[in-house]
């Protein structure tokens, strides 16, 4: 069982009414980029804790997390009125096999998320070993209003320092967007749009990573599935890892 590590948050971003990022200083050893830890406060003399994944590298000297307040959950409402300073806990080991290091060996790598499941890709997509393993990597990030598509000056940096690697796809699902797809990610599999905008196909020398909202993640791995692709298993490799967050 891991231990709590106690931290304190040194920057909160708030990106709309119910999405924020938390900056926290705190001793976590060793973690690989697209996993996460759990988080916790002390609640009415309970410690409250979720799973969150971690938004920094191992290179940044701070933990991040992006989270949604649920506005009838225990914790992140406690979460969204941190201030600088104010104590919280982190398990002391991360866990997840949303990695690099777990992809065999494929051409393309494509990253489909929705809301904060952006989260363990910008991790990634920060880290040395992603762009050292594949030829072409996508982000398709899927949320509903022009509010929600947080983290954007990041991305254009990374757009900016591997622009004949990287190709960034938007969805904006709820109103139409200049550069965005006003459609969802799991359509555009269907209808091969977002193969179109991205110059590459999705085929057997891919690798798919998912992320998100269960709907999305159901929906495109059977999409996926009619093209004889498969969920990747260290026993059994495939083409397909997901990581759910409802």
């Amino acid at each position: 069982m891991a231990d709590w590590l106690s931290g304190k948050v040194i920057e909160k971003i708030q990106w709309n009414e119910r999405l924020f990022s938390l900056r926290i200083q705190c001793d976590l050893e060793n973690f690989e980029s697209g996993q996460f830890v759990r988080v916790a406060l002390d609640i009415d003399g309970e410690r409250v804790a979720r799973p969150y994944s971690l938004v920094n590298t191992l290179d940044d000297q701070y933990l991040e997390i992006y989270f949604n307040i649920v506005p009838e959950g225990p914790l992140t409402p406690k979460l969204a009125q941190l201030d600088d300073n104010d104590e919280i806990f982190v398990t002391d080991k991360a866990n997840g096999f949303l990695t690099v290091a777990e992809i065999p060996d494929c051409r393309n790598l494509w990253m489909m998320a929705t809301g904060t499941g952006v989260g363990p890709f910008l991790s990634i997509l920060k880290s040395k070993k992603v762009w050292q393993r594949f030829e072409k990597v996508v982000l398709g990030y899927s949320v509903r209003d022009l509010s929600e598509l947080s983290y954007q000056a990041q991305i254009t940096a990374i757009e900016k320092q591997h622009e004949v690697q990287f190709s960034f796809v938007p969805f904006v699902t709820r109103e139409k967007v200049e550069g965005a797809m006003n459609q969802r990610i799991t359509a555009s599999i269907e209808d091969g749009s977002l193969e179109q905008r991205s110059g590459i196909a999705i085929d057997e020398n891919s690798h798919i990573m998912m992320c998100g909202n269960s709907a999305m993640i159901s929906g495109a791995a059977e999409c996926l599935e009619k093209r004889g692709l498969r969920k990747h298993r260290r026993r059994e490799p495939g083409h397909i890892t997901t990581e759910k967050y409802h």
